[in-house]
């Protein structure tokens, strides 16, 4: 079994290495970077426009798209390449609803009309999208959403409400799950839709989280009218293609990559800092604790391989994906915990305060990355699905 890159492959990546060298900002610090800084930062909002376009000019966005609709065709691992690079350095300009998401999702399963219409955009850097799936009462179990949509003539008509969506005061379009035919079973009945977040009949407000970062928001539909055409996958079968949706975003490198740059840092940390007649890094609690998660993240980065194999091979990845979101956002948590303790007191330190190691980004990891376990599925819910599809274990 060979686990090494091509040569091709690692000249591609020190492509990318170099094109990010030359384009960002000259004081850019994108160590733990989070992809909610892109959303509620007036100066990261700014290099996110400018490096988006400029990725979208190289063609690398839409890296393994097929030609035909903005990409270039390259492999699925030069893409795993890409959004590991991306992620270790900190780069926005990548819309993960965008080109990790509804962009996928409508090669899989949209019209020939609705790929013309979104992906040369969204492939250019030029359409941004968010996610309205989640509700009031309707988060890991996405199947209890209530959001209606009553077909009239050749419109659905939605109202409900979504919640916890972000980028939606930033995005150009979404895609939205609502319930199309109430007396269907749970998970029936579901459709998927586009909308315009210009159109009448939307409401976006926004939500602050604990950090104080204005990244969720919800967004309430009253009488919006999204055209049949902006169906995807068909009527009532939004469920199977949220299935698919969901799947691409569950398998991400760049979860694995952010924490490896972190630790990277923090391992830099311990190894400078005065403590006890020596350094911290002398300390074994400490050592223990940052050797096992290199260890993690070595284990991470495979099952997020494994992922991109599968799909360079035609595969679909289930319960696979769903093995790299689990340890993936586990592994973000546990970083953020260790980096606590590394920092001792200082961890309390925030971004913007001069004395805080590692720019405050501890601080920040810690306060945000309980949520990374709960979204794109709970880590309760990514278990089942490994028992239920990778186990064949009984449903209770």
């Amino acid at each position: 079994m060979d686990f090494k890159f091509t040569k091709e492959e690692e000249k591609f990546r020190q492509e990318v290495r170099e094109f990010f060298k030359k384009e960002l900002p000259k004081d850019w610090n994108g160590i733990g970077f989070n992809v909610e800084d892109e959303f509620h930062n007036p100066e990261v909002l700014s290099v996110r426009r400018m490096m988006a376009r400029k990725m979208g000019e190289k063609g690398w966005l839409a890296l393994s798209w097929p030609k035909a609709y903005g990409g270039l065709g390259r492999s699925h691992m030069e893409q795993l390449i890409f959004n590991e690079e991306i992620s270790y350095h900190g780069v926005p300009g990548v819309d993960i609803f965008g080109i990790g998401m509804i962009g996928p999702t409508l090669i899989a399963h949209g019209t020939e009309a609705q790929k013309k219409e979104h992906l040369g955009y969204i492939a250019r850097g030029e359409r941004f999208w968010c996610q309205c799936f989640s509700e009031p009462n309707a988060g890991s179990d996405l199947a209890s959403l209530q959001t209606k949509g009553v077909v009239e003539g050749d419109h659905i008509v939605i109202n409900g409400q979504k919640v916890w969506t972000t980028g939606a005061h930033f995005a150009d379009w979404c895609f939205a799950l609502v319930r199309t035919d109430p007396d269907a079973p749970k998970h029936k009945g579901i459709t998927m839709v586009l909308a315009d977040m210009k159109w009448p009949g939307i409401e976006v407000r926004p939500l602050y989280n604990m950090v104080g970062a204005h990244s969720f928001n919800e967004v309430f539909f009253d009488n919006l009218k999204v055209p049949l055409a902006n169906v995807v996958g068909g009527l009532n079968k939004g469920w199977e293609v949220a299935n698919a949706l969901l799947e691409f975003e569950r398998s991400g490198i760049w979860r694995i990559a952010a924490s490896q740059r972190l630790i990277e840092e923090m391992v830099k940390y311990a190894n400078e800092t005065a403590a006890n007649g020596g350094v911290l890094a002398q300390d074994p609690l400490i050592r223990q604790k940052l050797a096992q998660l290199m260890v993690d993240v070595g284990v991470a980065r495979m099952l997020a391989y494994k992922v991109g194999w599968l799909q360079s091979n035609h595969q679909a990845p289930v319960y696979e994906a769903s093995m790299s979101k689990l340890f993936g956002s586990e592994l973000q948590l546990k970083t953020a915990e260790v980096g606590m303790q590394v920092l001792k007191l200082y961890s309390q330190l925030t971004e913007g305060d001069k004395r805080a190691p590692l720019w405050g980004r501890v601080e920040h990891w810690y306060m945000s990355h309980l949520g990374r376990v709960i979204a794109a599925g709970s880590s309760e819910i990514q278990r089942n699905i490994i028992a239920w599809r990778g186990l064949g274990l009984p449903r209770t």
